[in-house]
This record gives structure tokens, C-alpha cells and sequence, in this order.
């Protein structure tokens, strides 16, 4: 009789550890990720809510590397069906997601989105390049005064930087390391304007790790500011300082033309225009991440993707335009939302 009880016991586990997420733990959508993707996704949640009939989805911004983290950590339902993210999915995160059982997911590239440095209307517009990005953020630089080497940066204010910029206090309030914005802005801005410096250039020409650990170390002496996730706070910091420049995706500044202005970066100022002609430098793709194992368990998940690449929010006249969101061109709109409807599976490492 034991090895029978045994026996149902563990056949028990066994048909629990195979089985599909439950649907009647959870029936809505969870939504995890990047706060640059938040705001397209929480609206298409409430569009999504209002045209199926299902409950409006759970979106939380955890930012990129925070939400992979959640996302990867397994199947079922205390994990996130969906991850939002303002850069692509790292190989070490599809490994850690194939570690925990997180095998097939589909890859939605939604649009793009440029990378704004911007301040308060009440100061100037900051005309900036890349290098004058680099040289005012970077952790070390190449010594001003012409000696080998790097030195701490020594550079107080824009105007230590660059004659041509204002004589204010540099005072920059960006992304933490966990935000895809943060990754991106590593390597769009620092990294392009490193390469700006023809020592550095030779530097990576000679010894690439060492050139990245110089363009990817950030000050650490009150010039920049981890400001969190929340990028409407960042916005609200800025009315407050007028001599202060946040770090955020453009959607934000696009939502708030009457109180803040986007500094040109190399002659380029941000628009919808420049970003999606790929014109302006600090541009780049946005993205959301689907758990097909939950699809079928969860309720509504392909309806939500449905909903998400539907001309009327994602198209140029979308939606999502209002917000922000710069289209795909037509033809590749058109064959990723074929993937994701189909749901496509990524190619896992």
C-alpha cells in the first residue's frame, strides 16, 4: 500500500511539473520591462481591454534588464508572459531564460525611438556632439592638457568641455544600468564619441575591452545622476533645474514640446522626422518579448499582439504615433507583424 501512495505521489509531481501554466491562477495579462516601451504598452493594454472583452493587462516598468530578469526566471504564473524592452535581448539573457525553462519566445521589433538629452525651455538649447557627450560623461578621459594617458575627468562645467557650450555646472540625470536606455546610450553616445578621439580610436584598434571599459564607465562624482525608471520624474526634475539635462526616449520629450527641448546632437535635433528617416545618431529599435509557453494558458495573449501590430496603433497614423512611436517602414511593418501573429520563434543560443 506505501509503494502504491508512493507511487501516485510522485506520478502526482510529475503531471504538476509537465503541466501548462493555469489559467485560473491568473487571467490577465503581466507585463514587465523597458520604461521607454511602458507608455505604448500600457495603451494598447487599455485599447486592448475595451476591444476584446478580456481584463486590461498588468504593465510594470522595471526597465530592459530588470524586466529579462523577471521574464527569464521561468514558466508559470507567478513569472511575466511579457517583457517590453528598449534594446535586443542579450545572448546571456536568452541563456539564462533557457536555464530556467524559458525556451520559446517571440521577438516583436515595435519601432524606433531616438535617445534625447534634454532641458528645461527656460535655459538655452544645448548643441551638442557626440565627443562633447563623451568628454563631459566619461569616468576618464584622455588628459586635456596633452599628457599619456587617461585622468579622472576634470571637467566641472559644458563649458570646460567645449568653449562653444554654457558656462553651467554639468548635471546630467540618466538611466540606471539596468535600463535599456542606459545600454543604448552607452553605446550610440559615449561609444561613437569615444571613437571621436583618434587615441581612443587606436585604443580599439589595439585593445577592444580596454576601449569599451573606458566609452562604458560613467562619472561617478554627481555629473550624472541614476535617476530610476520613472522618466516623467526625470522631466519633473528638470522644470525644477533649468541648468540640469535628462537622459530619456523620446516619447517623453514628444509629450512634454511645451515645458522641455531636445539638444541637437551632431547638427541633429530630435523629431519624428530625423528619427525616422534614421538621421538622427541617437536612434534606435524598440521591441517586446512574448512567453509562448503561456500562450493558450494565459487569456488573450495573441489578441494583445493582435492589437499591438494593427496599423491603427503601431501604423504612421496610429495610436502610438500620438504617443511617440516612430513606424516601421511599411514593408518590414508588415513582415514582423506576420511573425509575431504567427508566433515566430527566436533562435535560441
Amino acid at each position: 500500500m506505501k509503494r502504491f501512495f508512493y507511487a501516485m505521489t510522485a506520478l502526482c509531481i510529475l503531471a504538476a511539473a509537465q503541466a501548462p501554466v493555469n489559467a485560473s491562477a491568473r487571467d490577465y495579462i503581466y507585463i514587465v520591462g523597458s520604461s521607454t516601451v511602458y507608455p505604448f504598452s500600457t495603451t494598447v493594454a487599455e485599447q486592448f481591454g475595451k476591444a476584446y472583452g478580456f481584463k486590461t493587462p498588468k504593465v510594470e516598468s522595471t526597465g530592459t534588464g530588470g524586466g529579462f530578469k523577471l521574464f527569464c526566471a521561468g514558466v508559470g504564473v507567478e513569472h511575466p508572459d511579457i517583457s517590453n524592452a528598449s534594446r535586443a535581448i542579450k545572448k546571456s539573457e536568452l541563456e539564462t531564460c533557457a536555464q530556467n525553462g524559458v525556451k520559446e519566445i517571440v521577438e516583436v521589433k515595435i519601432g524606433f525611438d531616438g535617445i534625447v538629452l534634454a532641458n528645461s525651455k527656460k535655459a538655452p538649447v544645448m548643441q551638442l556632439s557626440r565627443k562633447d557627450i563623451f568628454m563631459a560623461l566619461a569616468s576618464e578621459i584622455p588628459d586635456p592638457k596633452g599628457g599619456a594617458g587617461m585622468v579622472k575627468n576634470p571637467f566641472k562645467t559644458w563649458k570646460d568641455v567645449n568653449p562653444a557650450l554654457p558656462d553651467v555646472k554639468i548635471e546630467v540625470l540618466g538611466p540606471p544600468p539596468t535600463s535599456g536606455t542606459r545600454d543604448a546610450f552607452l553605446e550610440l553616445a559615449m561609444e561613437e564619441g569615444a571613437l571621436e578621439i583618434a587615441s581612443l580610436k587606436d585604443l580599439k584598434k589595439t585593445d577592444e575591452k580596454a576601449f569599451k571599459k573606458v566609452a562604458h564607465s560613467i562619472r561617478e562624482d554627481g555629473a550624472w545622476i541614476d535617476a530610476g525608471e520613472n522618466d516623467n520624474l526625470i522631466v519633473q526634475k528638470l522644470l525644477t533645474n533649468p541648468n540640469a539635462v535628462g537622459v530619456f526616449g523620446f516619447s517623453f520629450l514628444d509629450q512634454n514640446t511645451d515645458k522641455i527641448q531636445g539638444a541637437a546632437v551632431n547638427g541633429t535635433t530630435p523629431t519624428f522626422e530625423t528619427i525616422a528617416a534614421q538621421k538622427y545618431p541617437l536612434s534606435r529599435p524598440l521591441f517586446f518579448y512574448v512567453k509562448k509557453a503561456h500562450v493558450g494558458s494565459i487569456p488573450g495573449i495573441p489578441e494583445f499582439v493582435k492589437e499591438f501590430t494593427e496599423d491603427k496603433a503601431w501604423g504612421p497614423q496610429g495610436y502610438l504615433a500620438d504617443k511617440g512611436l516612430i513606424p516601421l517602414p511599411d514593408a518590414e511593418r508588415a513582415s514582423v507583424r506576420d511573425a509575431a501573429r504567427a508566433m515566430k520563434l527566436l533562435s535560441m543560443p
